[in-house]
Formats: structure tokens, sequence, C-alpha cells
């Protein structure tokens, strides 16, 4: 499949709110409306009317918050007064995802937010502490007691994590399905949110696609340590129908152990400066041109990190005739170790990574840590995306939404992923993308506390459990 870069952009462009409000709206929430979410938090609505993302004012992608990293924009409820009794965390092998309400700040403006943010789940004691800071501020907020917020909570360290939340916050912990919130909060964001889903390619970087209700059937490729491949037949019917432990978790864990680097932005950062042609072999090293009959073009990836052994033989013959080996020795020497990686007070973005220390030159070996980090982000994206196309295929599937937190808008993902899609489809499919693609866990763990009628389009009119595809409704 072609490894092709693409032009740098601004996966975080903003939107403007269209709509425009002719009714005043409450400024504050009586006492009696806060005693009765207080009692009764699953009687809360959210106002989504005019919901939109924003630019942050205070904070930019990537940046620190009480060791989380607040890494996407906020989503503006214009038209949300009412008091917001719980906070929801998807807490899964590699990140704790985050999201919360949060009046405006220093404003006279009605509504509030929804904030994400994200925690390393090594870090999970940051988060709970954070957590309990929310804690401290929504009592100061609603005059309320200890015990009075609820944490909804998902993915597998909802179980892990259970007893250490409870006992550090002392509120109510409900765990809920991660398919099921997965699949909600993706909904919400397809249905509700304007220039939240878009697709990607190298001449049409980010085409946003207008918030609609009829969204059915889809495929979702959740990447996150894993990977997850659900059918969704209606608001209520799911089947996961396949995956591949190759996922997030792989790249992060290998690029680690390769190159040193301590995070997976870092990782991505040199992702973004390498060149997998150093490291791959090509279409054009075995053909020397393309390989039209077939389609393939010359810079397709014909084998990944498969110019590596061969240069390390080479390296070692030319190091024994110069006398420079002996007696087993290896040529480990001749290959770079890993480059210098940015201070903890430099900002690394996966839009625009900064790197304050060069890799090393090329004359200290054929390849660096930059173009490791590239091929085999290259390598895993590709697999995913090969996979997903046949999964599409099996079950009869026109639309894929790739969600994760592996994804984190970064443009080299998208692309092969888009690619690959488009590729094997030969442009009859689309890979679609969102702006929260990380954070549909946690939305949807949050969104399980509302009612129905809260004002989805259709998830949750007719109050059904979710069932999984085979049992009976």
């Amino acid at each position: 499949m072609a490894a092709q870069s693409t032009p740098q952009t601004d996966a975080q462009a903003s939107y403007d709110n269209p709509s425009t409000n002719t009714k005043p709206l409450r400024m504050r929430t009586n006492t009696a409306e806060i005693d009765s979410t207080i009692i009764h938090p699953g009687s809360v609505k959210i106002n989504v009317k005019g919901a939109f993302i924003v630019d942050q004012e205070s904070s930019s992608p990537g940046s620190s918050i009480n060791g989380g990293t607040q890494d996407t924009k906020d989503i503006r409820l214009p038209n949300h007064t009412a008091v917001v009794s719980h906070i929801a965390v998807d807490i899964g092998g590699s990140l704790a995802k985050l999201v919360y309400f949060s009046r405006e700040p220093h404003s006279r403006e009605p509504g509030g937010r929804l904030n994400f943010i994200n925690f390393e789940t090594d870090q999970i004691d940051e988060c709970v502490e954070f957590m309990k800071q929310l804690k401290i501020k929504q009592q100061k907020l609603n005059g309320s007691n200890p015990g009075e917020l609820c944490v909804m909570a998902t993915g597998g360290g909802a179980f892990k994590f259970y007893d250490k939340i409870r006992e550090v916050l002392g509120v109510d912990v409900l765990r809920e399905d991660e398919m099921e919130c997965l699949i909600i909060g993706l909904d919400f964001f397809i249905t509700e949110i304007p220039r939240e889903v878009f697709t990607y390619s190298e001449t049409d970087p980010m085409h946003f696609e207008e918030p609609r209700s009829d969204i059915y059937p889809y495929l979702l490729v959740n990447i996150g340590s894993g990977v997850s491949m659900i059918k969704v037949s209606g608001p209520r019917e799911f089947q996961r129908v396949g995956g591949t432990s190759l996922g997030g978790g792989t790249l992060w864990g290998l690029l680690s152990l390769l190159t040193g680097a301590r995070s997976f932005d870092e990782m991505l950062a040199h992702a973004e400066r390498g060149d997998n042609a150093k490291v791959d072999m090509l279409v054009g090293d075995i053909y020397g041109t393309d390989y039209g009959k077939i389609g393939l073009k010359s810079n397709t990836i014909a084998s990944s990190f498969g110019k590596v052994f061969r240069m390390k033989r080479e390296a070692e013959r030319e190091a024994e005739d110069s006398g420079g080996l002996a007696n087993g020795d290896s040529a480990a020497s001749y290959f770079p170790s890993p480059p210098p990686l940015p201070t903890d007070k430099e900002s690394v973005s996966t839009n625009a990574p900064p790197v304050s220390n060069p890799d090393p030159t090329p004359a200290e070996g054929p390849f660096n840590a930059s173009d490791i980090s590239r091929s085999l982000l290259y390598a895993i994206s590709n697999n995913i995306g090969q996979i997903a196309y046949l999964q599409s295929e099996k079950h009869n599937l026109s639309t894929i939404y790739f969600g994760g937190s592996f994804i984190r808008g970064h443009r080299q993902t998208m692309n092969t992923l888009s690619y690959a899609i488009r590729f094997w489809s030969q442009g009859a499919k689309e890979a679609y993308f969102l702006r929260h693609e990380g954070f549909l866990g946690a939305v949807g763990a949050f969104l399980k506390r509302q009612p129905r009628n809260w004002g989805r389009r259709g998830s949750f009119e007719d109050g059904e459990p979710f069932r999984r595809a085979g049992e009976e409704a």
C-alpha cells in the first residue's frame, strides 16, 4: 500500500455557532432544580441545541493540565442551564479519558461546555486526583454535600480501579458496558455536533460531513491499545465482528524499545519527521519502477522493515573487511542510538510536532529513530485499514468510522487509513474520522446518565435496552 505524505493541515478548525436565540436564557439555576438534580441525577437533561466545537482560550491542544493532557477542543452547550452532577471516565489499557461539564468561567453567558482530558493509565492516581478536584469544585458550585457527585465509568479500568475511585472520591461509581458506550458516543457526535465528522485525503485534508440521522448500518473501528471492529445495525443493536491485537499498544510498546521515546505523542512527533523508505522495502526497490499491471506504485510498501536485515548484513561485511568486527561482535554500533527527546517543558503536538534536537545525521547510520517510527506507524495503520475493509465487505457495510486514541488527529495515520479504504474498495468507500475520536466511550458513559428523549435523534426514544446481535429483543 502506498506510503504517501500529506501537507500540514489544521486538524482542529474552529466552528462558528450559526444559531441565534430569540428568547433570553436563564443565567442561574434555582434551588429547587439543584435539589432535584442531587436527589435524582438521572433526571437531568442535556440541551444540545446550538452545540458547537470551540477554540481553547486558555489552553491549546497538547497542553498539560493537572497531570493530564487536554488534546481536543471543548464542545460549547450554549442552551444548557441545568446542573450536571456527574462526570465520566473511560479507562483503557493505555489511556484514561475523562469528560466533564463546566460553566463558563468569568462570564455571564448562559450554558457551559463539555471538557475533554486524558491521562496515561499508568498515572491513574493523577486522574483520580483530578476527579477529586472536580468533586470539590462541584460542591462549591452547588452547595452540595460529599458523595453527591456521580462517576460514570467504562472500559476495563472501570473494574480494575473501581475500589480505588470509590475510596478516594467517596462517591457512587456506575460501571457501564464498553461497547454500548462507544456506540452511544459515536451516535451523538454523528447526529448532533457540527464539524465533528470528516474525511481525509491529500487533496482535501479535512472535508466535514453534516450531522445526519440516517446513520445505520455502519462499521466502527475503535483503535486503542488493541482494535475492535463493531457492526452497528441500529441505535440499540450491535455485534463485535472482529479486531486485531496489533493496535496502539503495539506501536507504543515497540517504539519504546526501538527509539527510547517516552510518550505516544513523542512517537508520533518522530514519525512526522521520518522517511520510511530508508527502512521499508518498496515496490520500486524490487522492480525499479511501478508495477502498473496490478496497480502498485513504486512507493508502495512491499515489506515493512524489509531493508533492515540487508543493511545490517552489509554493515557487518564492511566492518569485517576493515577489521572492525571479530569473534562474533555485532554491527549494532553502526546503527544510530535513539535521538535526544524534547524536554518536559517543550510542547509536543500531533498537528505540528516540535522537536528541538535533531536526529543523528545520515553519516551516523542508514536510518534513524524517526524513520523507524514512521515505518512502524505505516505498518500498523495499513494492517488495520485492510482488515477494516475486509470486515466491511463481509458484512456489506459502506460506512466505516475510525475512533480511538491511536489516531490523535495525526495526519499520517488518517492518510494511511483513508488510503487503505480507498485503495481496496477502488474508491467506493471512505474512511470517516472524528475530532473527538478518543472520547467516544467516555462521552457515551456521560450520556448514559441521561434519560430518554434528552435531545438525541432516535437512539433513546423508545427507551429500549441495548442488545447484541443474536439476542432477543
